[in-house]
């Protein structure tokens, strides 16, 4: 039964937001008392937390799939819906996220580090939040937008200040025993150690961790072996501790040959060529270990190594060597730089920044910006007062204008978002909005209150004014028409 897993995939989804409601407020004597839909609720989302507690990422294997709770939607008399429960996972300090192209989302070392996996969806507008002066009732809601959902992968890189790497039974596993309370299976057999092991050593007022990896055999770095899958939980060590065999009876092998061995399996598998190296020849206890020892010392020190004669089983050079470890990981981490207090970055938007772009693709043109694709997703299509308002808004924006710019004409295809999830139509760029059905574009007359009776009674007068003023013109026309008839029977006369 798998114990120890240190990478895994996993599918986290977040909440949905709640949609708005279009709600009007009713009662007697006021049918029409102004709209009160209520807000929808945020969804949750998923969050990964370092928990020191944790050591490996097990949980994760046995249920790959994560997903958060949905926003509630909003209800009438301004009542907004709940937000959605958001999901907390712990996981080891030392975990590293990534995408499924590789790509690294986060580094989590320390703990209570955290990291949004997958944000929650907004909850939508009610029609209350979208009235205004020229829009008074709305008969419509904004949708609430769907939460982000997504693969990573999350890989473990233990956090040790010393790495112990070598041959397998080379003796590893013991040394980690001895030097620390760490209880790792100690046996006769390659390949005894399945998994990183982590102790913890006090060596005078220094503490500092210390981790056993599997061995490392030829063509580890291409996969052979255990030493590739485990040996990035070396990474973020601060020195290398080659354990090397003074007591192997297997033909072919030394201390130097595999020193050379294991030297270029690291160098294959990169990043570690800056970390500081110690020789810990093991196993000096045992009959021609102590010679084959003092054969290979001085090879070693001509190469820069410092070496260091020791026994797990007697114990002899075990101080030795504890103190010159915690003495390299002091300077480590005297050298790191002093982590400076967080201090707030602003970034303004560029004053030539319109929000989206406008590009042409094979005859139509994509519509690219956070405004517009999020405007897009909260927009519901079988309302027609909705779609007006999404044209308000890309109008506002500058979107139409961006169109004439790069060419578009009427009924030329525009496609808004990406292409998974994209809206296509024919740019009419005359097109009248659903609000339009109620008078101009943005107006709602259901809402009017009536005139005063005073401006009533100006317009009546006016009117009367008017009429009288027009049969007055008249009468005068009809007058001259008769003298010129008059006149003209006199002449013919």
């Amino acid at each position: 039964m798998t114990t120890f897993v240190d990478r895994v995939e996993l599918h986290v989804a977040a909440g949905n937001g709640g949609h708005g409601c279009a709600s009007v407020h009713r009662e007697k004597f006021k049918p029409l008392g102004g709209p009160d839909g209520g807000n929808g609720g945020e969804g949750g989302s998923v969050t990964l937390v370092v928990d020191a507690n944790v050591t490996t990422l097990l949980e994760y294997h046995h249920s790959p799939k994560r997903k958060a709770q949905n926003g509630k939607p909003g209800a009438g008399g301004h009542r907004t819906g709940s937000t959605g429960d958001d999901i907390v996972l712990p996981v080891p300090d030392g975990t590293v996220v990534l995408d499924k192209q590789g790509n690294v989302l986060a580094d989590l070392v320390g703990h209570g580090t955290t990291f949004i996996a997958a944000a929650g969806g907004r909850g939508g507008l009610g029609n209350s939040a979208l009235a205004s002066a020229r829009r008074k009732a709305p008969g419509f809601a904004l949708l609430g937008e769907p939460g982000e959902a997504r693969d990573i992968v999350m890989e473990l890189k233990s956090v040790a200040d010393v790495a112990l790497v070598g041959y397998p039974s080379a003796g590893k596993s013991s040394l980690i025993s001895v030097l620390s309370a760490a209880k790792p299976k100690i046996a006769d057999y390659p390949f005894t150690t399945l998994v990183p092991n982590l102790g913890v050593v006090t060596a005078g007022d220094i503490v500092y961790t210390i981790a056993d990896v599997p061995g490392l055999i030829p063509g580890a770095s291409q996969g052979k072996g255990l030493g590739l899958e485990f040996l990035r939980h070396v990474e973020r060590c601060s020195v290398l501790v080659h354990v090397l065999d003074c007591a192997t009876l297997e033909p072919g092998r030394d201390p130097l040959s595999d020193l050379e061995t294991i030297e270029a399996e690291l160098a294959q598998y990169g990043g570690l060529e800056d970390r500081p190296r110690l020789v810990a020849l093991n196993k000096v206890d045992v009959p021609d270990g102590q010679d084959i020892a003092d054969l290979t010392r001085a090879s070693l020190e001509e190469r820069g190594y410092r070496v260091f004669e020791v026994s797990a089983a007697s114990r002899s050079g075990l101080r030795e060597l504890n103190f010159a470890l915690a003495g390299i990981v002091a300077e480590a981490r005297a050298a790191k730089p002093i982590a400076e207090s967080t201090r707030i970055v602003l970034r303004p938007t560029a004053v030539d920044d319109a929000g989206f772009t406008v590009t042409e693709e094979d005859g139509a043109y994509r519509v690219r910006g956070i405004k517009p694709e999020r405007w897009v997703r909260q927009t519901d299509f079988s309302n027609d007062e909705a779609v007006g308002y999404l044209a308000d808004r890309l109008a506002r924006l500058g979107v139409e204008d961006q169109l004439w710019k790069v060419g578009a004409h009427e009924g030329d295809t525009v496609i808004i978002g990406p292409d998974e999830n994209a809206v296509v139509f024919d740019w009419e760029p005359t097109m009248a909005a659903g609000a339009e059905m109620l008078g101009r574009r943005g107006e709602d007359h259901r809402m009017e209150s009536p005139r005063p009776a005073v401006d009533r009674r100006r317009e009546k007068e006016k009117g009367r004014d008017a009429a009288e003023a027009e049969f007055l013109a008249f009468k005068a026309l009809s007058s001259g028409r008769a003298s010129a008839i008059d006149e003209g029977d006199d002449e013919d006369e």
